[in-house]
Protein backbone atom coordinates (compact mmCIF):
# COMPACT_ATOMS: atom_id res chain seq x y z
CA UNK A 1 0.00 0.00 0.00
CA UNK A 2 1.21 3.58 -0.87
CA UNK A 3 1.79 6.09 1.39
CA UNK A 4 -0.02 9.55 0.67
CA UNK A 5 2.21 12.28 -0.37
CA UNK A 6 3.71 14.72 2.54
CA UNK A 7 1.31 16.85 4.29
CA UNK A 8 -2.22 15.36 2.64
CA UNK A 9 -4.53 14.07 4.90
CA UNK A 10 -5.45 10.31 4.66
CA UNK A 11 -9.15 9.30 3.93
CA UNK A 12 -10.07 5.90 4.21
CA UNK A 13 -13.43 4.71 1.73
CA UNK A 14 -15.15 1.92 1.54
CA UNK A 15 -17.61 1.79 -2.04
CA UNK A 16 -20.14 -0.40 -3.33
CA UNK A 17 -23.17 -0.32 -6.05
CA UNK A 18 -26.57 -1.52 -5.75
CA UNK A 19 -29.33 -2.13 -8.27
CA UNK A 20 -33.14 -0.71 -7.61
CA UNK A 21 -36.07 -0.41 -9.96
CA UNK A 22 -39.20 -1.22 -10.05
CA UNK A 23 -39.81 -4.68 -8.99
CA UNK A 24 -41.28 -4.04 -5.15
CA UNK A 25 -39.34 -4.54 -1.72
CA UNK A 26 -41.44 -5.85 0.64
CA UNK A 27 -40.20 -5.09 3.85
CA UNK A 28 -41.48 -5.68 7.38
CA UNK A 29 -43.66 -3.75 8.86
CA UNK A 30 -45.71 -2.70 12.47
CA UNK A 31 -49.55 -2.71 12.21
CA UNK A 32 -51.90 -2.69 15.21
CA UNK A 33 -53.60 -6.17 15.41
CA UNK A 34 -55.70 -7.99 14.98
CA UNK A 35 -55.09 -5.87 11.46
CA UNK A 36 -52.52 -6.75 8.20
CA UNK A 37 -51.06 -4.28 6.44
CA UNK A 38 -51.70 -4.70 2.69
CA UNK A 39 -48.66 -3.46 0.03
CA UNK A 40 -48.58 -3.24 -3.21
CA UNK A 41 -46.64 -5.12 -5.41
CA UNK A 42 -45.38 -5.39 -9.15
CA UNK A 43 -42.83 -6.62 -11.54
CA UNK A 44 -41.19 -4.65 -13.90
CA UNK A 45 -37.68 -5.04 -14.97
CA UNK A 46 -36.65 -1.67 -15.38
CA UNK A 47 -33.14 -0.95 -12.87
CA UNK A 48 -30.60 1.67 -12.11
CA UNK A 49 -27.58 1.90 -9.93
CA UNK A 50 -26.35 4.04 -7.01
CA UNK A 51 -22.54 3.86 -6.14
CA UNK A 52 -21.24 5.36 -3.00
CA UNK A 53 -18.21 5.73 -1.24
CA UNK A 54 -18.10 6.71 2.55
CA UNK A 55 -15.82 7.54 5.27
CA UNK A 56 -17.20 5.60 8.34
CA UNK A 57 -15.38 8.05 10.45
CA UNK A 58 -16.71 11.20 9.81
CA UNK A 59 -20.21 9.85 7.46
CA UNK A 60 -18.95 12.06 4.15
CA UNK A 61 -19.66 10.49 1.55
CA UNK A 62 -20.11 10.96 -2.35
CA UNK A 63 -21.97 9.07 -4.18
CA UNK A 64 -23.97 9.08 -7.93
CA UNK A 65 -26.92 7.08 -9.37
CA UNK A 66 -26.33 5.83 -12.84
CA UNK A 67 -28.10 4.24 -15.49
CA UNK A 68 -25.83 1.02 -15.51
CA UNK A 69 -22.55 -0.09 -14.00
CA UNK A 70 -19.47 -0.85 -15.99
CA UNK A 71 -15.56 0.41 -15.88
CA UNK A 72 -16.21 3.78 -18.04
CA UNK A 73 -19.14 4.52 -15.49
CA UNK A 74 -16.56 3.41 -12.31
CA UNK A 75 -14.15 5.53 -13.68
CA UNK A 76 -16.69 8.34 -13.55
CA UNK A 77 -17.46 7.62 -10.37
CA UNK A 78 -13.66 7.31 -8.94
CA UNK A 79 -13.17 11.15 -10.76
CA UNK A 80 -16.42 12.44 -9.20
CA UNK A 81 -15.36 10.98 -5.45
CA UNK A 82 -11.81 12.14 -6.15
CA UNK A 83 -12.82 15.59 -6.90
CA UNK A 84 -15.59 15.56 -3.73
CA UNK A 85 -12.32 14.65 -2.06
CA UNK A 86 -9.36 16.38 -3.52
CA UNK A 87 -7.68 18.01 -1.05
CA UNK A 88 -7.40 14.22 0.68
CA UNK A 89 -5.14 11.23 -0.67
CA UNK A 90 -8.12 8.01 -0.38
CA UNK A 91 -7.43 5.10 -0.14
CA UNK A 92 -10.56 3.03 -1.34
CA UNK A 93 -11.77 -0.81 -0.37
CA UNK A 94 -14.11 -2.10 -2.80
CA UNK A 95 -15.03 -5.79 -3.58
CA UNK A 96 -13.76 -7.69 -6.79
CA UNK A 97 -16.65 -6.65 -9.47
CA UNK A 98 -15.03 -6.98 -12.84
CA UNK A 99 -15.30 -3.15 -13.29
CA UNK A 100 -13.39 -2.28 -10.18
CA UNK A 101 -10.48 -4.80 -11.66
CA UNK A 102 -10.56 -4.17 -15.37
CA UNK A 103 -7.40 -3.44 -16.93
CA UNK A 104 -8.78 0.37 -18.59
CA UNK A 105 -9.83 1.82 -14.70
CA UNK A 106 -8.95 5.15 -14.54
CA UNK A 107 -8.99 6.33 -11.04
CA UNK A 108 -7.51 9.81 -10.24
CA UNK A 109 -4.30 10.00 -8.47
CA UNK A 110 -5.74 11.14 -4.55
CA UNK A 111 -7.73 7.71 -4.91
CA UNK A 112 -5.51 4.31 -4.13
CA UNK A 113 -7.92 0.92 -4.94
CA UNK A 114 -7.61 -1.94 -2.48
CA UNK A 115 -10.03 -4.48 -2.39
CA UNK A 116 -11.70 -6.49 0.30
CA UNK A 117 -11.52 -9.98 1.25
CA UNK A 118 -13.78 -12.29 -1.51
CA UNK A 119 -17.50 -12.79 -0.68
CA UNK A 120 -17.15 -10.44 2.41
CA UNK A 121 -19.44 -8.09 1.88
CA UNK A 122 -20.34 -7.95 5.99
CA UNK A 123 -16.90 -5.97 5.84
CA UNK A 124 -17.88 -3.44 4.08
CA UNK A 125 -19.50 -0.31 5.38
CA UNK A 126 -21.18 0.96 2.21
CA UNK A 127 -23.48 -1.98 2.40
CA UNK A 128 -25.34 -0.30 5.36
CA UNK A 129 -26.67 2.71 2.98
CA UNK A 130 -28.15 0.34 0.66
CA UNK A 131 -30.41 -0.87 3.23
CA UNK A 132 -30.89 2.60 4.54
CA UNK A 133 -32.09 3.49 1.33
CA UNK A 134 -34.50 0.06 1.15
CA UNK A 135 -36.24 0.55 4.70
CA UNK A 136 -36.82 4.56 4.24
CA UNK A 137 -37.18 5.20 0.78
CA UNK A 138 -37.84 2.39 -1.68
CA UNK A 139 -39.58 -0.06 0.64
CA UNK A 140 -43.42 -0.58 -0.08
CA UNK A 141 -43.94 1.30 -2.55
CA UNK A 142 -44.95 0.68 -5.98
CA UNK A 143 -43.29 3.57 -9.04
CA UNK A 144 -44.60 4.54 -12.00
CA UNK A 145 -41.62 4.77 -13.59
CA UNK A 146 -37.96 5.06 -13.16
CA UNK A 147 -37.47 8.10 -12.99
CA UNK A 148 -39.75 7.97 -9.47
CA UNK A 149 -36.89 5.26 -8.62
CA UNK A 150 -34.07 7.78 -9.14
CA UNK A 151 -36.13 10.62 -7.15
CA UNK A 152 -36.60 8.47 -4.20
CA UNK A 153 -33.08 7.15 -4.12
CA UNK A 154 -31.45 10.96 -4.84
CA UNK A 155 -33.76 12.26 -1.72
CA UNK A 156 -32.37 9.19 0.17
CA UNK A 157 -28.53 10.00 -0.78
CA UNK A 158 -29.17 13.70 -0.53
CA UNK A 159 -30.53 13.39 3.37
CA UNK A 160 -28.08 11.06 4.44
CA UNK A 161 -25.05 13.47 2.53
CA UNK A 162 -26.81 16.28 5.01
CA UNK A 163 -26.56 13.65 8.13
CA UNK A 164 -22.89 12.46 8.38
CA UNK A 165 -24.02 12.12 12.13
CA UNK A 166 -26.39 9.27 10.91
CA UNK A 167 -24.43 7.77 8.05
CA UNK A 168 -21.55 7.35 10.80
CA UNK A 169 -23.61 5.82 13.34
CA UNK A 170 -24.99 3.22 10.25
CA UNK A 171 -21.22 2.76 8.86
CA UNK A 172 -18.34 3.10 11.89
CA UNK A 173 -17.63 -0.76 12.40
CA UNK A 174 -16.73 -1.60 15.85
CA UNK A 175 -13.91 -4.00 13.69
CA UNK A 176 -12.30 -0.55 12.17
CA UNK A 177 -11.63 1.38 15.40
CA UNK A 178 -8.83 -1.43 15.48
CA UNK A 179 -7.50 0.14 12.26
CA UNK A 180 -4.49 2.42 12.68
CA UNK A 181 -4.52 5.73 10.78
CA UNK A 182 -0.87 7.01 10.81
Amino acid sequence: MKKAPKGQPLRLLFEDEARFGRISDRRRCWAPGPSRPVVASQVVREFLYASTAVCPWDGQLSSLVLPWVDTDTMSRFLLHTGQRFAGDYCIMFLDGAGWHTAHDLRPPPNIQLEFLPSWSPELNPAEAIWECLREDYIGHQVFDSLDQVEESICAGLHALHNDPKRVQSMTNFRWLKTLCMT
